[in-house]
């Protein structure tokens, strides 16, 4: 049975590249990525977009955004970190979906770029230009999730923390 699926594929908020960390992974949240994180949860409860499941990169500053972003959702939403979600793209998504609930209707993946933007131009088959903490929200089907990622999505939205609605 086709299962309509929502997907918010969000960028991880602003990170500071001069922190003095000694790697990339390690790279934490900016004052301006600490605001920014739950203002954006807030334009996805306000557009009832709040998910069921949040999937993320385990890195120090997708960490940093969603606990910017749980206390707005109200701490009731599970969150997975995944060392293969970091700086990955479509496939390591696709691969992940594998683990994910078919009760899910919509899941939040937090991540990085080049990737997530790959992905959600690859899902929508457009160009989706995401900077820091911009979150695509995503539509399509599928009976399971791995088959509605391999399927076609219409982009329902893009919010970016500097857009006023």
């Amino acid at each position: 049975m086709t299962m309509q699926r929502r997907l918010i594929l969000m960028r991880h908020a602003k990170s500071s590249w001069d922190a003095g960390v000694d790697s990339d992974h390690a790279r934490p949240l900016t004052p301006r990525g600490r605001r920014d994180a739950p203002a954006m949860a807030q334009e996805l409860v306000a557009l009832e977009w709040v998910p069921d499941q949040v999937i993320s990169s385990d890195a120090q500053r997708t960490r940093e955004t969603w606990a910017g972003m749980e206390p707005v959702f109200g701490g009731d939403i599970d969150v997975t970190f995944q060392r293969e979600l970091y700086h990955a793209g479509l496939p390591a998504l696709q691969a992940s979906s594998l683990g994910w609930s078919e009760d899910w209707g919509t899941v939040l993946a937090l991540g990085h770029n080049p990737g997530w933007s790959d992905a959600a131009g690859r899902l929508a088959s457009t160009l989706v230009e995401m900077t820091t903490a911009n979150c695509a929200l995503l539509e399509g089907e599928g009976a399971t999730w791995l088959e509605a990622l391999q399927g076609s999505w219409r982009l329902a939205d893009l919010l970016r923390p500097r857009d006023p609605r």
